[in-house]
């Protein structure tokens, strides 16, 4: 009894002082590489002269850049520790996201976007690798979950607090509303660098915050995990960069990534266009509000959803479900005949791919450990975040040569139901080599 104490003790402590602030640093991560979706439709392409396929490869080009140092980054966090590699990662991405309130072009805007996706690279699995440090298998899809509702929580508020600073901005400094906003929304991340120097710790037998018997607690339960599974299977870094289990989560995560990106950059567009197809009107604070519905909603099933995995122990089925379901749903929005059901099927995709999320990040953690997780997780994230640049390119270029979203939304659909099938097939081939092993 008193063992069941210390640990619901412990694992309290660290989720009061390591999650709400981790989720605030992806909160404004997210924000940053997000908000051109907001500034694209509220003045960004007229003033620079950008097509919907050049909006959709500006918005997307970050994910390339992303990709380029994800690896190195990870590993570079795994070997000098948390709160250093973190607090760089902030101060680089907050220069380059305050930058793009003065881009002349849309060629300088794709430049910055890239070197965007270059500075904040390593910044997502970084986070992901963390909790490894400091939570046990079992309740890692809750705390991936409670970290990852600053996703919808961003883009709830954020789309408010863009709409707000567009509409109120407009003028100050000279600067037009999207301008202001690029230069206003930069501002926190290098704030937060210095809070996180001082405020994260590396591993628990560091944590002074923790009481001794507490820090021998968690720094044991961890190791012994640690052991079963290099007893059980040994990856090295060699091998979680070249094993295809690896690869086929990278394509079942690109699928699921694929859906958060269309939306995330292309649903302010769609909810404008709203105003077009049905005959409606809203204002820019009507338009952030309405955007806002998926997300709020999605952020309670998503830790609903990662609980229920974390009590039953279940992961792939966690994943392969809101996955399938998201991916349905989206293309039925091209067949209803008002905003209102429109938006409900969009939000049933929203929350599909937010609870898809958390359970499929617990996965790669049943096997991987050490620099071999560093390596794993960031070669997925980089894999999959490849999505990152292709949904929105895709979106745009798609819209560009059809005059409408809806080949672009069917496009959304089968990447979902893809990784739904992804999942299973890859759970499929785990049980029988170990059948026949």
């Amino acid at each position: 009894m008193e063992s069941v104490d210390l640990s619901r003790a412990t694992l309290r402590k660290v989720t009061i002082r390591l999650v709400p602030f981790l989720g605030l640093l992806y909160f404004v991560n997210y924000l940053d590489r997000v908000n051109i979706g907001f500034a694209g439709p509220n003045g960004m392409k007229a003033d620079l002269g950008l097509s919907e396929t050049a909006f959709g490869f500006a918005s997307g080009i970050f994910f390339l850049g992303y990709l380029v140092l994800e690896v190195p980054s990870n590993l570079a966090l795994h070997r000098f520790g948390a709160r250093r590699w973190i607090a760089r990662i902030l101060v680089t991405w907050a220069v380059i996201a305050s930058a793009m309130a003065f881009v002349p072009n849309g060629t300088m805007l794709i430049v910055l976007r890239f070197l965007l996706g270059v500075a904040e690279a390593g910044f997502f699995p970084g986070i992901l690798l963390y909790l490894t440090y400091w939570f046990p298998q079992r309740q890692r899809a809750r705390m991936v979950a409670l970290f990852m509702t600053a996703v919808p929580i961003s883009t709830a508020l954020g789309a408010t607090l863009s709409s707000l600073v567009l509409q109120w901005g407009n003028g100050v400094f000279g600067l037009s509303g999207w301008r202001f906003m690029f230069l206003v929304e930069g501002i926190p991340s290098l704030m937060l660098a210095a809070v996180t120097w001082w405020y994260l710790t590396d591993r628990p037998e560091q944590a002074n915050w923790l009481r001794p018997a507490e820090r021998q607690w968690l720094a044991a339960e961890l190791a012994a995990e640690e052991q079963q599974r290099v007893a059980e299977e040994h990856w090295t870094v060699r091998k979680a960069l070249t094993h295809p289990r690896i690869l086929g989560l990278a394509l079942v995560y690109g699928g699921i990534v694929y859906g958060l990106y269309a939306l995330g950059f292309f649903l302010p567009t769609i909810i404008n266009e709203f105003q077009q197809q049905y005959g409606a009107h809203y204002s820019v604070i009507q338009r952030g509000l309405i955007n806002a519905v998926p997300y709020v909603i999605g952020a309670v099933v998503m830790v609903w959803w990662a609980r229920h995995g974390d009590r039953t122990g279940e992961r792939v089925w966690h994943v392969a479900l809101p996955a399938l379901a998201g991916g349905l749903a989206i293309p039925v929005t091209l067949y209803l005949g008002n905003p209102f059901s429109a938006m409900v099927a969009v939000t049933v995709c929203g929350v599909g791919v937010l609870a898809a999320l958390p359970t499929f990040w617990a996965l790669p953690s049943t096997f991987l450990s050490g620099a071999a997780a560093a390596g794993g997780i960031a070669l997925i994230n980089s894999i999959g975040n490849i999505s990152g640049f292709a949904a929105p390119y895709m979106t745009g270029w798609l819209k560009d040569w059809t005059g409408t979203q809806k080949v672009g939304l069917w496009v959304v659909g089968l990447c979902m139901v893809g990784s739904a099938l992804g999942a299973l097939a890859l759970r499929a081939g785990t049980r029988e080599r170990a059948t026949s092993g």
